[in-house]
């Protein structure tokens, strides 16, 4: 009985831990979305409240897990006060891998990320939509974008502020069924785990070998 209760302190005290040490970041990630203090803080609060709940034995980088918790939180909030596209730009990624939801609630929730991610893959081209995925979603500093996507810094900033303008526009392309499930799957799995490997490498595989040094 101590051995478990002094373990489930440990585990207690690290998961305090983990999100103390994350939490500036993550207020910064809500705040970038909704541009007012309160209502960052109040996303901040509630991922915290996810974050006790979570099942961490699934989590493979808290980190990125918490970033993304923030994002879908951030952008649901941005989304339901009706922000304007200078706060809010881009579909809403919406709560999935909740493991509380009913599988109707489950079912409405992947069907939101499919809109989610169609209408990236209908409005930006790969790279594009690579680097405003992996800045926007997951917080890559522009250096990380640059490593995982094989470009210049400068290029990866470009890309992001170009994703912007493009999804304000009416702009269309067809979509590939086998590409949209392929991302909506990665998004998925890294939502529910934080793990983000397959999530980069199919982003970038994606991308043209031609590319900006």
């Amino acid at each position: 009985m101590l051995t478990l209760a002094g373990e489930t302190m440990m585990t207690v005290h690290q998961r305090d831990r983990e999100f103390a040490t994350t939490r500036p970041r993550l207020f910064a990630i809500a705040y970038r979305f909704l541009g007012d203090v309160g209502e960052a803080e109040d996303v901040v609060q509630e991922t915290w409240l996810r974050w006790e709940r979570a099942d961490r034995s699934v989590v493979v980088n808290p980190p990125a897990f918490l970033a993304m918790t923030t994002t879908r939180l951030a952008l649901n909030v941005a989304q339901s006060a009706r922000k304007r596209r200078e706060t809010y730009a881009g579909p809403a990624l919406v709560e999935w891998g909740d493991s509380s939801a009913s599988l109707e609630t489950a079912a409405e929730q992947h069907e939101a990320v499919d809109l989610a991610v169609r209408t990236l893959l209908e409005k930006l081209t790969p790279a594009e939509r690579a680097a405003y995925i992996l800045r926007k979603a997951f917080d890559y500093p522009y250096r990380r974008i640059s490593e995982v996507l094989h470009l210049a810094e400068a290029h990866a900033r470009q890309l992001v502020r170009r994703a912007h303008e493009r999804l304000s526009t009416d702009r269309s392309r067809p979509v590939d069924p086998a590409t949209h499930q392929q991302l909506v799957q990665a998004f998925l799995d890294a939502a529910r785990t934080g793990d983000l490997g397959d999530l980069e490498g199919l982003l970038a595989a994606d991308i043209p070998l031609r590319r900006t040094a």
